[in-house]
């Protein structure tokens, strides 16, 4: 009975990701063509204690080719104890007679609720000048391109929220190249859900919508008590309001890098802040994701247990493994090649054996612990 369990959860798992396998196919690449820019952004970026992420973000703000009265950046301070502010104020001090630094401005966080992200974001909302509201953070890098591909984008297609590529950068270790192919099966499965109409995945570091939407939908409110969720909470809203808006921009001048996690410590707060959010996705198509990954990887686990036990035939574990990791590689070979990351392959193997281990831990700690992160502690 239990290995017939086994087989349903595992055929299950295969037709879902082999059919986000399909629907990244289906999101056709958008091909950055030389046209007049027309679209004015607002783009927001909250910080927390980024002294060492800070240099590398302004150097590529200060890089960006979009006309520079099209954009304004607004940079909001969330309380910072390091040296953030004095950085940014010194780096717009050095470039004060550039023009590609003149449309920089740093506010306060105005704090209202228990999620600080969320807060910083409506705080510069509300003092934004233009109507297209784009987000990312203050460890990310921009690509020079960057506005540009989403005005060309918005130019072709009647859009109020975008969802846009991210990756991960400076891969030295095995500890980010495990980071790298998870991240990276989150964009597949990210790009996969738009494909098959299904979009339930998203990323604040590189996302734009409409300031007009943000009102609309009243911003994070009934999301305002969960610390994180600025995204995917908003991503749901969006696409109540008008699913044919709401738009994947599969376009490689897009694509926003960040450093993945240096510490094990460190990626297993990351994930934990991640998980707590998704107990309160409304999204059923999320749920059914979710739950569908945690029951694959806790039925490997069960399976190596009773194979060791001498309970079932190791080779079926072995089965069920190697079945798994195909339908993975499937999908995260098509990422890899869209991110130009497909060296990184290497890792696959032995990533797919701690994964399970890795994400049920996670899960088991997220349910029964709460986190910290940036200095402060939330509660699930």
């Amino acid at each position: 009975m239990i290995l017939l369990l086994f087989v349903i959860i595992l055929i299950s798992y295969v037709v879902l990701i082999g059919s986000l396998a399909l629907g990244f196919d289906k999101v056709k690449g958008f091909t950055l063509e030389d046209v007049e820019a027309k679209t004015s952004f607002s783009v927001i970026i909250p910080f927390r204690n980024e002294a060492e992420n800070l240099p590398e973000l302004l150097n590529s703000i200060a890089a960006l080719q979009y006309p520079k009265h099209l954009f304004e950046i607004i940079l909001v301070d969330d309380a910072s104890e390091d040296a953030s502010v004095a950085i940014i104020e010194a780096f717009i001090a050095a470039k004060n007679n550039a023009s590609a630094i003149s449309n920089i401005r740093i506010i306060k966080n105005v704090r209202k609720s228990h999620s600080p992200k969320k807060d910083a974001i409506t705080s510069a909302i509300q003092v934004a000048n233009h109507n297209w509201i784009v987000t990312t953070d203050a460890d990310c890098v921009l690509p020079k391109y960057w506005l540009d591909s989403f005005d060309a984008f918005l130019q072709k297609n009647n859009a109020h929220f975008i969802v846009a590529p991210v990756t991960y950068s400076k891969v030295n270790s095995f500890l980010k190249r495990f980071q790298l192919l998870d991240i990276l099966s989150l964009q597949g499965a990210t790009i996969g859900g738009f494909g098959i109409q299904k979009p339930f995945l998203c990323n604040g570091a590189n996302l734009a919508y409409k300031k007009e939407l943000f009102n609309t939908v009243k911003g994070f409110k009934g999301n305002t008590s969960i610390a994180s969720g600025d995204d995917i909470f908003l991503l749901e809203k969006a696409l109540k309001q008008d699913a044919n808006k709401v738009h994947y921009l599969k376009c490689e001048q897009a694509i926003v890098t960040t450093e993945a996690e240096k510490t094990i410590g460190h990626l297993i707060s990351q994930r934990v802040r991640w998980a707590s959010k998704s107990t309160n996705y409304k999204n059923s198509f999320a749920k059914i994701v979710g739950l569908l990954v945690l029951l694959t990887n806790a039925s490997l686990i069960c399976a190596l247990i009773l194979s060791i036990v001498g309970s079932i035939n190791f080779n079926i574990f072995l089965y069920l493994f190697l079945i798994k990791c195909s339908i993975d590689f499937l999908l995260l070979f098509k990422t890899v090649r869209f991110y130009k990351q497909e060296t990184f392959l290497s890792s696959f193997l032995f990533s797919c054996i701690l994964y399970p281990f890795f994400s049920i831990y996670v899960v088991f700690v997220s349910v029964f612990t709460n986190y910290k992160w940036k200095g402060r502690a939330f509660k699930k």
